[in-house]
Parts: C-alpha cells; structure tokens; sequence
C-alpha cells in the first residue's frame, strides 16, 4: 500500500484539486493528512472529501485520515509518517497533483527492491514560459543532483524512511536535506509524465521574484551564511 502524506496550512484553494486527482487514483493506498493549524476554510475542505478526525465511526473513511501536529513540514510530514500504514510513504504537497496512474505504478513497483525511494519530474500549471523555464531547469538539476525537492512528490520505502531518521527538523529545505542523506544510499528513480503544481503563488509573489527567493535560500544553506530573517519566509497564500 502507498501511504500519501499532504502537509497542510491554510491551503483552501489549491487542496480541493489535489484531493480531486489523487481520490480519482485506483490502486491500493492511503491518505494522511497533517493539518500545521489552519484557520481559513482547509478543515471544512477535507470534511466534504471525507478527511475528518472527528467524523463518526460510521461516516469516517476507514483510508482518510485527518491529524495535527505544530506547523512546519518536517514536523507535519514526520507525523504523517508515524501513523501512516503503507510500504511506500508519498509525500505530497497541498497544492500539487499527481499524475494519472500514479498510485498503480507505485504498487506495481513495490516488490521490487532494487527501487527504494524517488519522485516526479515538476512542471507548474498554466502556460506562463517563465514557469515552464523555472520546472525545465529544475528537473534539469535533478536529473543531475538525485536531490527530489518537496513539490515532486518524493516517495521513499517506510523502512528506509525510519533509517534515516525521517525529516530534519528545521524551517527550509527539509527536503533538501534528507534527499542529501538519502542519495548516500540509494538513486531515487524520476518518474514522469510530471506531478503538477499550482503556479499560483508565485504568480501571486511575482514569478521573477519568487525564482530569486528560492535560489537565495538554496544558496544560504549551502554557503551556511547568516540566518535570514523570518519575515524572509512568510507565507504566501
């Protein structure tokens, strides 16, 4: 089984479309949310898909599964893992949409053990060719990296997870810096056709802008400069 783990805060508008495509999914899996203590409309958004840890026995979706835990994605992620059942653990972001079949070709691949973790190839929604450019770039150093960022839906086999002792606890780059200790021991697979995120934020941020951000918080935790200031890092929504 494929246990999908969605990290949640304030995402009311780009969840319903995640939810849309992965409950379309056949297969064999699960879902793990972890609310970081939403206070728009993301909690009333799960209940109309079934996702409610206080729905009754018999309303409540036996693989639908609603938890909180202190906001930060390593921390909402790290707890998705613990009570999550699956073999495959999917980690998936609020505001991105796997690709079609996704799911059976995980199952397919569970019993081989050659394959350990991976992820998707990234494009964003729309045809804005700045972002096409962005995603283009990005799968580009992945292909060349190995190192999965958040938005690609990395996947990763549970047992492996635990050995490595899951998310490090920090505000960025979570995923950075597991995928770092994660290519020490195996070469995750890149699957395509790609997962798709939605480009809204940053369109909303400026696309431009939002290119300049990230690639200064990639550079400030290679260079280990300064830490940057919070505000540096508030939301975007």
């Amino acid at each position: 089984m494929v246990s999908v783990i969605i990290p949640a805060y304030n995402e009311e508008k780009a969840l319903p479309s995640t939810l849309d495509a992965l409950f379309r999914q056949t297969g064999d899996y699960e879902t793990v949310v972890v609310d970081g203590g939403s206070t728009d409309g993301t909690r009333q958004v799960l209940r109309n898909y079934g996702v409610d840890f206080n729905a009754s026995p018999v309303t409540r979706h036996p693989s639908r599964v609603l938890l909180t835990a202190p906001k930060g994605r390593a921390s909402q992620m790290n707890a998705g893992a613990k009570a999550a059942r699956g073999e495959w653990l999917l980690f998936l972001h609020a505001d991105t949409v796997l690709p079609v079949g996704a799911i059976p070709r995980l199952n397919a691949m569970e019993m081989d053990h050659m394959i350990q973790a991976g992820g998707f190839l990234h494009q964003f929604s729309g045809d804005n060719w700045r972002l096409r450019l962005i995603s283009f770039l990005d799968n580009f150093r992945c292909t060349r990296s190995r190192i999965i960022y958040g938005d690609q839906a990395l996947f990763v086999r549970r047992s492996l997870f635990e050995e490595l002792g899951g998310f490090p606890e920090q505000l960025i780059l979570e995923d950075v810096a597991f995928c770092e200790r994660l290519i020490r021991r195996t070469n995750p697979m890149l699957l395509s056709p790609p997962v798709v995120t939605d480009s809204r934020k940053f369109v909303q941020m400026g696309v431009w802008r939002s290119f300049a951000r990230v690639l200064a918080i990639i550079l400030h935790v290679e260079w280990g400069l300064p830490t940057l200031p919070r505000s540096f890092f508030s939301d975007v929504r």
